[in-house]
């Protein structure tokens, strides 16, 4: 095989477009998740059409509802339309999974690309990911809202702080594995720059790789971005987030259960979905499965 010929060879041969959608219908669960999921990103983002109530609204006449015709999913502890906060709280929920997951997977993705690339720096990133790996996202969290003072901001500042590790080290990998193959050195024999290389015949081999990752971490990223929403630590009141609707709920557990378990169940469908999906994803885009 000449210089040529290796270059134009992939690391592997990719499934086309047609083949990912005809496999990911083939699996109900994956097909059902990705439709709930989309149901719910498009409910989140047409919420000032679709709620029926200003979410932000006290009836103190209607406080504590259990969910009935007017009121479909009920009312919290101050008569707000707890249906309409969800689908804002969503929003914000959602806002916080993709900013983390967008901003963290492109720098993680980038460090973990040039490491492997670079290996004269290829010790001393690794070293430094293993390092913030070592700490966990909530106590990020807290050190971020220490810092800049608890909202939304410090928490996606601390998710994106959490994933960029995880991202770099799961790039690192794939990185490794394509610049082992032989159309990366033919690259270097016909004289091709450390850009395209990089970005052309690198970065987009990965890219699958890290794209997977990313989906799964996305239900990663919303369950801990709740969590510190939780703690209040997230979105304050009275801004409408899941996390924190389920906090404001627990005092009325035992006598109003709706308030803190709808929330909940929000959160529990977005990151079952995203996780179906990934799961499913990660079979679809590996080369070696497809028929």
């Amino acid at each position: 095989m000449n210089a040529v010929q290796a270059i134009a060879t992939p690391a592997a041969t990719p499934p086309t477009r047609a083949t990912i959608w005809r496999r990911l219908l083939a699996d109900r669960a994956a097909a059902v998740a990705a439709l709930l999921l989309s149901v719910l990103i498009v409910a989140a983002i047409l919420a000032p059409l679709i709620a029926p109530y200003d979410p932000y609204a006290i009836n103190l006449g209607k406080a504590i509802r259990t969910p009935d015709g007017e009121n479909w999913l009920g009312t919290d502890a101050t008569g707000r339309d707890i249906f309409s906060r969800v689908l804002y709280g969503m929003r914000l929920t959602l806002l916080m999974g993709v900013m983390s997951v967008l901003v963290g997977g492109l720098l993680g993705a980038a460090i973990g690309v040039l490491a492997a690339f670079y290996k004269r720096i290829d010790g001393v990133v690794m070293r430094v990911i293993d390092m913030l790996l070592a700490f966990p996202a909530i106590l990020i969290g807290l050190a971020a809202a220490a810092i800049f003072g608890p909202g939304l901001g410090a928490v996606i500042f601390a998710l994106i702080f959490a994933t960029v590790p995880d991202v770099a080290r799961i790039a690192r990998g794939a990185a490794v594995g394509v610049a082992s193959q032989e159309f990366l050195e033919a690259g270097r024999a016909i004289g091709l720059s450390d850009r395209v290389l990089l970005w052309r015949y690198l970065a987009l081999n990965c890219a699958s790789t890290i794209f997977v990752f990313l989906t799964l971490r996305f239900g990663q990223v919303i369950l801990i971005g709740s969590a510190l929403g939780f703690l209040g630590l997230g979105a304050q009141p009275p801004t409408a987030e899941l996390g924190m609707m389920a906090a404001d709920g627990r005092g009325l557990l035992f006598l109003a259960p709706h308030i803190v378990t709808i929330p909940c169940v929000f959160i529990f469908l977005i990151v079952l979905a995203a996780n179906v999906v990934g799961d499913a994803l990660r079979d679809v885009l590996d080369p070696r499965l497809v028929a």
